[in-house]
């Protein structure tokens, strides 16, 4: 149970704070509600340069890593299709440090063609190096055009083509900051040795004479429902045949997600996963196997991920893996497979729950989702899911004409 405190500045900025006496350490969390999803087909990557530029300097701090070292602190952000997000954790008693830093970054970036040129190198070597140069760097580039049409979500957050943010100006940066880096767009969650009290006074004080902008109205294009099998064959110098098989599955709200997210577990969790038992261990046609979820706001995936085993018939390891898919829409599931999964899900629960940090992203994470309060609730919503739920949600996403198949093959020698 992670208990908290609620309050909402005048200028829409979302406060939660959770008082953890027996930590000397504070955790403080600014989630802004932007991702890859809020960005134009045409200008893609915005929301993960962003990331970059907010360390390059702002108004009054010129170094932010080096005055949060300092203070005997450290930082890092991540960026998603759905949102972006920065953490700091620091002693609790330099606390104020990490308000004045944050909030002076969102008051105002250092917007200059020298911190955009800089971070916009950085933003596109990382794209060339991990995703034009990887083995399998652009799977997800790939997968996502793949399965999905007509949603933003067709493109991963490092943008859909380098040009995009090698292209980008002063001005198209500047435009994105003040439509999406606003409080009203943005929660502030604090976690460790903090007093509620002290929290609200700092942010009062730091961030209640931000101006807040106008609200964001998503308006994203719904995908279409599928109606028809997708398939797409890559050949690249990679080590060894993968196989993608995504299907569309909820949102992260909707009542099946928990109920789904056990059906990857039944499927691929440790060595007593189905997949990983029957086609890895005994029937050795693949040397990796696994099932996941994307977890997205809006319309995610199903995702089915394996590397082939030396040697093997492709043809002939599909078709197992299509079996063993399609007996989990036949046959009931027993509830040794679902008390399993629920026990990977709560000890992974019970582990975001350790640190100050970690309480503090899953406040404002659920926020962003709705309502903080499923913090506390995600574990209850796991442990009510039946093995019935899991064999009906396992019957409605793995049909295979709404399966998208990605075949990531290693290119042969030409022979002279």
């Amino acid at each position: 149970m992670i208990s908290y405190h609620q309050h909402t500045l005048a200028n829409g900025l979302r406060i939660l704070v959770h008082e953890d006496s027996s930590s000397p350490m504070a955790a403080v969390n600014v989630l802004y509600d932007v991702g890859a999803r809020d960005e134009e087909a045409g200008r893609t990557g915005f929301a993960h340069l962003f990331e970059h530029l907010m360390f390059g300097g702002s108004a009054g701090v010129p170094e932010f890593d080096t005055v949060l070292q300092r203070a005997g602190g450290n930082n890092n952000a991540y960026t998603t299709n759905d949102l972006t997000n920065y953490y700091d954790v620091l002693p609790a008693a330099n606390l104020e440090t990490a308000f004045w830093l944050e909030a002076d970054r969102m008051n105002l970036l250092d917007f200059s063609e020298r911190s955009l040129d800089v971070q916009r190198k950085v933003v596109c070597e990382e794209f060339k190096e991990h995703y034009i140069n990887q083995p399998y760097g652009d799977v997800w580039h790939k997968l996502r055009a793949l399965a999905y049409t007509v949603h933003p979500y067709r493109w991963p957050t490092i943008g859909l083509e380098l040009s995009h943010v090698e292209e980008a100006s002063l001005d198209d940066v500047r435009n994105f900051f003040y439509r999406f880096y606003r409080p009203n767009n943005a929660i502030l969650a604090v976690s460790g040795g903090v007093k509620t009290g002290q929290v609200l006074e700092l942010a009062q004080k730091w961030f209640g004479g931000i101006e807040q902008g106008t609200p964001n109205r998503r308006n994203l294009p719904m995908e279409p429902f599928q109606r028809g099998s997708r398939q797409m064959t890559v050949e690249a110098d990679v080590p060894v045949d993968v196989l993608y098989r995504a299907w569309p599955m909820c949102t992260r709200t909707h009542a099946d997600y928990h109920a789904t997210d056990l059906l990857s577990d039944t499927l691929s969790a440790g060595e007593s996963g189905r997949l990983h038992r029957r086609l890895v261990m005994e029937n050795e046609l693949f040397s990796d196997l696994e099932a996941y979820v994307t977890g997205s706001f809006d319309q995610g995936l199903f995702v089915v991920e394996g590397k082939f085993a030396e040697g093997v018939d492709r043809a002939e390891a599909e078709a197992a893996l299509d079996e063993e898919l399609q007996r989990m829409r036949r046959e009931p599931v027993s509830e040794e497979e679902v008390e399993k999964a629920r026990n990977q899900s709560e000890a992974y629960e019970a582990f975001g729950n350790v640190s100050v940090l970690g309480k503090a992203m899953k406040l404002a994470y659920y926020e962003l989702l709705g309502d903080a309060s499923l913090v506390n609730e995600e574990m209850e919503q796991y442990r009510r899911v039946t093995a019935a739920d899991i064999q009906r949600v396992a019957d409605e996403v793995l049909q295979p004409e709404k399966c998208n198949t990605l075949h990531y093959l290693a290119k042969q020698p030409v022979l002279s």
